[in-house]
């Protein structure tokens, strides 16, 4: 049962408040000043504290400040009978999650309260414990207590609960499918699905058929009718990511569904009519592709209802040490290692960067080196570091040079081609990463970060006469 600390100089609104919020499952504690909430709260710390900011002995305001000095996670909703511009910002400058004036509306305070909970669970900072049994395969989170962090847990937890199109903004890497799946489990969606689409990963002719299903025969290899993820996802919500990279040719029809719900089957006649909520992400500027005719503008404000710019690493860089920690915690478990910590070499050479991979960056960083540590502590010389640094650099060759091979692919005349590049992908990844690692199943499997099981089955069977 989540606690909330209701602070008012007034019993009659103190017992007042303890009677609407015990009603919907709270336990509600109450302090008459601002020094006896301080006390209560170091004491015990509440999931969320509701205070007034007219009190005689300690101002709401400076009381605010010294909560939030010693708890800066501390969840605190304002109250004040006085709407006035200068206390509201002093209130949100200090770290207030919001404020309401008085008298106020029983189903707008539950409300705000549900979301203020709701924000709070999300910026609680996440702690390396040794009894910690949580999976691996479950602690996929959003990790951050900074200030720019807890604005979009407030962001959060304001439109979660609507149908709003969501338009997340920021560089690759910084976690935006993370915001869009913390949106959605906080949602009322959220025992409907939640699908995923990467609109860059798949080929424009494919696309249409992978959104909106296609019928028997509607293009060669159509051999039956195929349900697209918006029937699949009807009443659930769907993840759009890259939506940059659209065709202009699929954009008409994604606004369509977003103005009235219906679409039609590649192929089909019949009009099918689906629920669905976008969540859309870009590292891309879409207003400069309007600008250039490569983003339909109607779309680009349909999809911009609620912006949310998720940033980068180098911006939020008091993140660092939680997320080493959260990082160092998952990867024990996975891979069977007692890593402590990082040293403090190392952490300042962390600091320090730029981390133009962003979150995902730190963590493929982490994770190599918590495979190839033999200690229990990582550390990097200055060498080693930049070694490691220069990978990102490595990252953008790479992709230049699977552009070229894949571009040649499809303009081979082959058929069948997603197939066939996936198949050959997949075996020269696999066929390399045994090499590397002298045909060590265990240690390639990790390298790949895939299971023994999903290596042996993509090895395929042993060639005829091997031992």
């Amino acid at each position: 049962m989540k606690r909330i600390l209701v602070v008012d100089d007034e019993k009659g609104v103190c017992y007042s408040f303890k009677k609407i919020l015990g009603r919907h499952g709270y336990d509600v504690i109450t302090a008459l000043s601002g020094m006896e909430a301080i006390e209560k709260a170091v004491e015990d710390p509440p999931d969320l504290v509701i205070l007034d900011i007219s009190m005689p002995d300690l101002d709401g305001l400076e009381a605010l400040r010294r909560l939030k000095a010693t708890n800066p996670c501390l969840t605190v909703i304002m109250m004040t009978a006085y709407n006035t511009p200068e206390r509201a910002i002093t209130a949100m400058k200090y770290g207030a999650y919001d404020y309401i004036t008085k008298p106020f509306d029983n189903d707008q305070l539950i409300s705000l309260v549900n979301k203020a909970i709701m924000a709070g669970n999300m910026s609680s900072p996440v702690a390396l414990k040794e009894d910690d049994d949580t999976p691996a395969q479950d602690v996929d989170r959003i990790v951050g207590k900074s200030r720019v962090m807890l604005d979009i847990y407030k962001k959060i937890g304001q439109v979660a609960e609507s149908d709003a199109t969501v338009l997340l903004t920021g560089e690759t890497g910084t976690g935006k499918e993370l915001i869009a799946r913390a949106i959605y489990q906080h949602s009322r969606r959220v025992n409907k699905p939640f699908l995923p689409v990467n609109c860059a990963a798949i080929p424009e002719t494919l696309l249409e058929s992978e959104l909106f299903g296609h019928e028997k025969g509607a293009f060669t290899g159509a051999n039956a009718r195929r349900i697209g993820k918006f029937e699949q996802c009807n009443g659930g919500t769907m993840f759009l990511d890259e939506v940059g990279d659209m065709p202009l040719s699929l954009q008409a029809k994604l606004l369509r569904v977003l103005q009235d719900g219906h679409f039609q089957r590649v192929g089909g006649s019949e009009l099918i009519k689906s629920d669905v909520r976008i969540i859309a992400a870009t590292n891309k500027d879409l207003e400069t592709l309007v600008s250039k005719g490569r983003f339909r503008e109607d779309l680009y404000w349909r999809l911009n209802v609620i912006n949310i710019k998720v940033p980068p690493l180098r911006e939020r860089k008091d993140d660092i040490d939680l997320l080493i920690q959260y990082f160092i915690q998952r990867y024990n478990k996975e891979l069977g290692r007692e890593i402590k910590g990082i040293s403090k070499e190392t952490l300042r050479m962390f600091r320090n960067y730029h981390w133009p991979g962003n979150v995902r960056q730190l963590q493929s960083i982490i994770y190599r080196a918590m495979i190839l540590s033999k200690g229990d502590i990582i550390s990097f010389s200055e060498a080693e570091w930049l070694a490691q640094t220069r990978l990102k650099e490595k990252d953008s060759d790479i992709e230049k040079e699977l552009s070229d091979a894949i571009s040649k692919l499809l303009h081979s005349g082959e058929v069948d081609i997603y197939r066939k590049a996936v198949s050959m992908f997949e075996g020269l990844l696999v066929r390399k990463a045994l090499e590397l690692t002298g045909n060590n199943q265990a240690m390639a499997a990790r390298l790949l970060g895939i299971s023994r099981n999903t290596l042996r089955d993509k090895m395929g069977p042993p060639e005829e006469g091997a031992q």
